[in-house]
């Protein structure tokens, strides 16, 4: 089947293409969606507590209000937004789900990308990867990690068929997610084993509901805007501490955060347990006011380095100090493969060059979208797009100016092809790694999922998020061939 443009996958990134093209007058395009839903992380990510970390005025899309509960909501009602945004634009129609993408191919004859799913093959001449970077969970292969006889999945695909009331339960990790689930799910189990491997700052989260009222206002286009604008300038000030003034992190961010500590636990134990030995910020920092008295419970135990995993064995895990945890079931919160694994399906460009050869060392890309020697194909939330105080979505947005601009010179140039230099990707990729040394992220003290198996840092945009913004508006055509 015949395609101008394919979008893999439908979550924000995709619907944000999507909605680009229809705003063009473009219309011969699809989206594909290898689960039966559409969606993307909001809808895929249901685990107890689920919530974003930005404010919801700005984690939404510029041009589409929403009247939001609180000012950080809950999973639920980011679905409902999802779903809002796909209905509004008909976008349900020109998906096709439970379409897994299996291999994407360059046919140089024919200046088209071949691509095999699990509903046949689709060809087209424009392919806009949305898959997202968190959207493929690991789970580490723990010696004896499949002789377990209780119940296990990810939080990622948390199985609500499972009931934790009153049982023995493990979650393995305390990062974002398992910081959201930790205190939605200890009341309820009979008790809960925390297996931290490195302990993440914890800041206050500064929530509040919204009266009816002022939900009211948040409808109204340009009260949001000027809120959005708000929210935006007040976040992007934390690259100064991230990037420019490693004072400016200490005397606020870590101060905060220790009295955080100090405020929440008092117990001298488990507060050394839960301080990190890294500067704030070079993991991702998590928001929350409930996690620490989670941990504070009589029934939830944690187990640092000293005490973590050994083995899982068929009724429960062994630590590394000598313990057999009986339990019946065990919760992986163990992240994505979010670096290396940024594209999960094999992509082979001009010559039947491989993305993964080209990515051998670490994943690279022009503007993180696109990569020399694979024309036509562009990668949302792509290698060095992420950001770290601010809303994703923006940086998305600020993609599809780069994205539409490149259709747009195509079209201009009445030419079929358009692929960025070696020397164009060269150049921007030395500029972010030359700039990533002044940050937090090299520089704090830590390993993360924001590094590659390199070492490099490529999950992170080294600087403020308006700086991406305007390299993204601005197309150079003389970086980019034509053809």
């Amino acid at each position: 089947m015949q395609h101008d443009i394919l979008i893999i996958g439908s979550g924000f990134g995709g619907q944000c293409a999507a909605i680009n093209l229809l705003k063009r007058g473009i219309t011969n395009f699809q989206l594909l969606e290898r689960r039966d839903f559409m969606g993307g992380t909001w809808c895929q990510n249901s685990y107890p507590g689920a919530a974003v970390d930005v404010q919801s005025p700005l984690y939404s899309i510029s041009f589409e209000p929403y009247k939001w509960s609180q000012m950080f909501v809950e999973q639920a009602e980011l679905e409902e937004y999802t779903n809002f945004v796909i209905d509004k634009y008909k976008l349900r129609e020109r998906t096709l789900t439970s379409c897994n993408v299996e291999q994407v191919r360059w046919d140089e004859n024919d200046c088209r990308w071949v691509l095999s799913t699990s509903q046949g093959e689709l060809r087209a001449r424009i392919v806009i990867n949305a898959s997202g970077p968190l959207s493929t969970p690991v789970i580490p292969n723990f010696p004896g990690r499949d002789s377990f006889q209780g119940e296990t999945f990810h939080t990622n695909s948390w199985n609500h068929g499972v009931s934790l009331k009153g049982k023995r339960v493990a979650i393995i990790g305390s990062g974002a997610s398992a910081a959201q689930a930790i205190p939605a799910i200890a009341p309820e189990c009979g008790h809960l084993h925390v297996f931290q491997r490195t302990p993440h700052w914890v800041m206050p989260r500064p929530d509040r509901k919204f009266s009816s009222w002022q939900r009211s206002l948040l409808g109204v286009k340009l009260l949001h805007k000027a809120l959005r604008s708000l929210i935006y300038w007040e976040l992007e000030t934390r690259v100064i501490g991230f990037k420019y003034s490693s004072w400016a992190l200490q005397q606020f961010a870590q101060k905060s955060a220790l009295k955080h500590i100090e405020k929440q636990i008092a117990d001298p134990a488990l507060r050394a347990a839960v301080t990190p030995d890294y500067t704030i910020g070079c993991k991702r920092i998590i928001l929350s006011n409930t996690l620490y008295p989670a941990l504070c419970r009589d029934n939830v135990s944690l187990h640092t380095k000293g005490s973590g995993i050994a083995e899982i064995t068929p009724t429960g895990i062994r630590t590394a100090d000598g313990q057999d945890i009986e339990l019946d079931v065990i919760i992986y919160s163990t992240g994505y493969d979010a670096t290396d694994g940024v594209i999960s399906y094999p992509v082979l460009g001009k010559d039947g060059r491989a993305l993964k050869d080209f990515w051998a060392e670490y994943p690279r890309a022009y503007l993180g979208t696109t990569i020399p020697g694979f024309p036509n194909f562009f990668v949302v939330t792509g290698p060095n797009t992420g950001i770290g105080h601010t809303s994703a979505i923006f940086v998305i947005e600020a993609q599809m100016n780069y994205i539409m601009k490149s259709l747009d010179a195509m079209k201009q140039r009445a030419k079929e092809v358009m692929e960025v230099t070696s020397a164009a990707e060269s150049d921007y990729t030395d500029m972010i790694h030359s700039e990533m040394k002044q940050t937090v992220w090299k520089s704090g003290g830590c390993n993360s999922w924001y590094q590659s198996k390199s070492g490099h840092v490529v999950a992170m945009f080294p600087g403020f998020s308006f700086t991406y913004r305007q390299m993204a508006k601005r197309f150079k055509a003389k970086h980019h061939l034509f053809s």
